[in-house]
């Protein structure tokens, strides 16, 4: 079989669902026996996603090889249940320096190094790399961006070069979007229209157009947008709203997607299996029989007059994942860190079940996650720390139960007598040196687990144990500072004990309260959420909202 090629774009407004789309197909191909690789092209010119705050760009994803992406690579993720790695995630960056690189050695003898056909070249060649890495027959390209806009423009010249050079391999799949203006009460198709002939004037016929709009759009819209996108009505798909994202590979496949996308690159149709993924679905939304509230106490929701979900993406991704088991409907509370240190715990977090304190950076807010890792013991609410989240609930056990009054993570204090959370000495080199990009603890890491712990009972519970003689477990990290381990003995006394230790460098992985002292106080260094998928949720975040599900019960 040839390999072929299959890009998605959008048109209109950013954050219309090219990644959701760009998974369903995927997972369409995929349960139809296809070996179906995902690839996000970004236009910025970072080399990752790193070092971009999480606000401008939503939560960088963290893969299984330390690659610090897109979050679109975690919707690749959960729906095809495979791990994304570098090479599924290309920045317009990588692509500069890449070409950069060789004309300084001389690679394009002498050539006058351009945009056309060398930077298009590059961008084919790392879609070919993809291919040939993940031993795929089907490259699902994502283009980030919106039609229309000069960051992107290489990337569809790119798609034009490949199609014309592999005729009958490549398809264009183009999302865009019919908005229903309240005081017309019907779907407009001028805008998606117009993202159509932006897409012609770069030399690119769409074979299929995905119109995402709020309902279902109906014959007469069908009709309009085939008329003057010239595309047959059968390849005019309706995408609209739905209650879970995990819906729409079965909403777009009862319009026979795959079929239409098989029939077009020449390749056998084969009905897709989706019996599991339908199930799935079904318990997600089947009607539920408890309610919690869980209180996320974060820093980085706010954007000028909006609140920002996207900046922790994967979390509440894991949080709903995780509802399934238990059928629980979850009630998210964002909570402005900057507010509790403010205002105090009692106004934002004496009526939740559960409290969770995510990743974060830098100073600004930290006090007030303290303060709610503080609340969260005392008052006997379930915890579960997350990274940054796990180190501030060490500082606040030093503060509280030490008795350590100045204990802090050098991170925001270096002259801090008692810093229980510090750098080291690798990374303290590495920032030396500015080295911030790419330069952290990245990936996953293995950690053997006390097989008397509460951690080891979870994991062991849902088989999520690498080695179960060895108690090794693997979460994937991205962060820079650790406990310090002199002062191990001192916490342990006291009753936070250290669970989990890296199986290289002897670093702390996993702290809890015992059962006795606790309903449910975890921390992990790692990130679980990035680990969560709607068929497998995470075994963590499935025991604390169960632990939030017992105090709510025992609140009631």
């Amino acid at each position: 079989m040839r390999k072929k090629y299959i890009f998605v774009s959008g048109g209109v407004i950013s954050g219309l669902g090219k990644g959701i789309t760009t998974a369903s197909i995927a997972l369409l191909l995929k349960n139809s026996g296809y070996k179906v690789t995902p690839i996000k092209f970004e236009n910025y010119l970072n080399i990752d996603a790193g070092t971009i705050n999480p606000i401008e760009h939503g939560d960088p994803f963290l893969c299984e090889d330390g690659t610090e992406a897109d979050m679109d690579m975690g919707t690749y993720e959960k729906f095809l249940g495979v791990n994304m790695t570098k090479v599924n995630f290309v920045t317009m960056g990588q692509i500069y320096r890449e070409v950069i690189e060789k004309e300084r050695r001389f690679e394009y003898m002498g050539e006058d190094v351009q945009e056309v056909v060398h930077i298009t070249g590059e961008i084919i060649r790392r879609i070919g790399i993809a291919l040939d890495a993940t031993k795929s027959d089907i490259a699902v390209i994502e283009l980030g961006g919106t039609a229309g806009e000069y960051q992107n423009i290489l990337y569809y010249e790119a798609s034009r070069m490949l199609t014309f050079k592999n005729p009958g391999d490549v398809i264009h799949v183009h999302v865009s979007y019919l908005p229903t203006p309240s005081h017309l009460g019907e779907p407009k198709t001028k805008p998606a229209q117009l993202s159509v002939r932006t897409v012609n004037s770069m030399g690119i016929q769409p074979d299929i157009l995905v119109a995402r709009s709020d309902k279902p759009i109906d014959d007469r819209r069908k009709s309009r947008l085939a008329l003057f996108c010239n595309i047959h009505e059968e390849d005019v798909i309706s995408s609209y709203d739905v209650k879970n994202v995990y819906e729409i590979p079965l909403v777009i496949e009862k319009q026979n997607i795959t079929a239409q996308i098989c029939k077009k690159l020449g390749i056998p149709y084969k009905k897709p299996q989706m019996t599991s993924w339908k199930n799935m679905v079904k318990k997600a939304e089947a009607k539920k029989k408890d309610f919690v509230t869980i209180a996320i106490v974060g820093k980085y929701f706010a954007t000028g007059d909006y609140q920002l979900k996207d900046s922790y993406a994967a979390l509440f991704d894991a949080i709903d994942h995780a509802s399934v088991p238990d059928n629980l409907e979850v009630n998210v509370v964002w909570v402005d860190a900057q507010k509790v240190e403010k205002f105090g715990t009692e106004e934002f977090l004496a009526k939740v079940d559960g409290i969770i304190v995510p990743i974060g950076w830098g100073k600004r807010g930290a006090e007030g996650m303290i303060a709610a890792a503080s609340y969260a013991r005392t008052q006997k609410i379930p915890y579960l720390g997350l990274c940054y989240g796990m180190q501030l609930a060490v500082v606040a056990f030093a503060r509280d139960v030490l008795k350590l009054q100045d204990a802090n993570t050098e991170e925001n204090n270096k002259k801090s007598k008692n810093l229980v959370i510090h750098f080291i000495p690798s990374q303290a080199e590495l920032v030396k040196k500015r080295a911030y990009g790419g330069t952290m603890r990245l990936g996953g890491w293995e950690a053997f687990v006390d097989k008397k712990s509460i951690a080891y009972s979870i994991y062991n519970k849902h088989l999520a144990l690498l080695d179960k003689k060895k108690g090794l477990i693997s979460e994937r990290h991205r962060h820079r500072y650790e406990f310090n381990n002199e002062y191990t003995s001192d916490f342990e006394k006291k009753g936070l004990h250290i669970s989990a230790w890296s199986r290289v460098g002897h670093l702390a992985e996993i702290f809890e309260l015992k059962k006795s002292d606790h309903p449910f106080y975890i921390g992990i260094q790692g990130h679980p959420e990035y680990k969560s998928l709607p068929l497998t949720p995470h075994p963590l975040f499935i025991e604390f909202i169960s632990a939030c599900k017992a105090k709510s019960k025992m609140v009631k």
